[in-house]
């Protein structure tokens, strides 16, 4: 079952860990998010493969956007 990656806080995308095939356990970073000059890392909440990753570097989001999939 798929789980999605969630944003934690409203920001922007400052980089991408992780890759779409890429095998996570749960806790690893796969994003982190720049806000208020902080960064704020984004980790998996679950172990499995990133199947999708819907944002690129630079991307603005908002607090419970989709950032990525894993399946």
């Amino acid at each position: 079952m798929p789980t999605d990656v969630a944003a934690h806080i409203t920001g922007t995308v400052w980089k991408i860990e992780a890759k779409v095939g890429d095998s996570v356990l749960e806790g690893d970073t796969i994003i982190i998010l720049e806000s208020m000059k902080m960064e704020m890392p984004v980790e998996a909440p679950a172990s499995g493969s990133i199947t999708e990753i819907r944002v690129n570097e630079g991307s603005a989001v908002s607090e419970g956007d989709v950032l990525a999939v894993i399946g």
